[in-house]
């Protein structure tokens, strides 16, 4: 199933070595629903993985500390963020790979939550792979400014007003206006909703 993506004799013998060699076909199988491109994007990033994980556990099972070591290799955000959302496709395929257990203290706590919300963008909305990568940035930087300015409130319980109002913050890096208080009984927030305002927070400027 390779073969419909790569047509390299060594590309597609890296990518079938590794600790995820012998599902890699079928990770390719289950990508058939991509764009190409984005595709081949994800099977490169799990094969880096991939080439990472033998190294630590041969043959064996995943554990979550190798997947939360090989992340923190990442200095940054948006590669970071497309690694974690190609290990989730990996995960989900080919899940008797991967040990679960709890994360680790330095395990990014809203990787998952980006993730699911790359996902959304990707089925959804159809943004390509860089288009997505800088609206989950400013998801990032959303959530960051959240528990920063909120602090002990669930994230499940955002509404929409809470994202109208980190906006007006960032935006107000820049001028004398101050954010605005989020206003009770909002209703909760769509994916719409947050995909936009995402897009939005990450345009705005920061003087910071």
């Amino acid at each position: 199933m390779l073969e419909f993506y790569f047509s390299y004799c060594g590309v597609l013998k890296r990518l079938r070595s590794g600790a995820l060699g012998g599902e890699m076909d079928r990770l390719a199988e289950f990508a058939l629903g991509y764009k190409r491109a984005s595709a081949k994007i994800y099977l490169s990033r799990i094969a880096r993985f991939s080439q990472f994980a033998a190294t630590r556990c041969g043959p064996m099972p995943i554990h979550q500390d190798v997947v939360d070591s090989y992340l923190c290799t990442f200095m940054t955000d948006s590669p970071r963020i497309g690694a974690a959302s190609a290990l989730g496709h990996a995960l989900r395929v080919a899940p008797e790979r991967f040990i679960a257990s709890v994360p680790s203290v330095d395990a990014d706590p809203d990787a998952p939550l980006l993730a699911s919300f790359s996902d959304y963008l990707r089925r959804v909305r159809g943004l390509e792979p860089k288009t997505r990568e800088g609206v989950l940035l400013g998801g990032r930087r959303f959530l960051d400014w959240f528990r920063h300015h909120h602090p002990g409130h669930d994230v499940e319980a955002l509404t929409a007003d809470y994202v109208l109002a980190a906006v007006e913050h960032r935006l107000s890096l820049s001028a004398t206006s101050g954010a605005r208080a989020p206003r009770s009984g909002s209703r909760p927030l769509r994916p719409r909703d947050a995909a936009l305002a995402f897009g939005a927070f990450a345009a705005a400027p920061c003087m910071g």
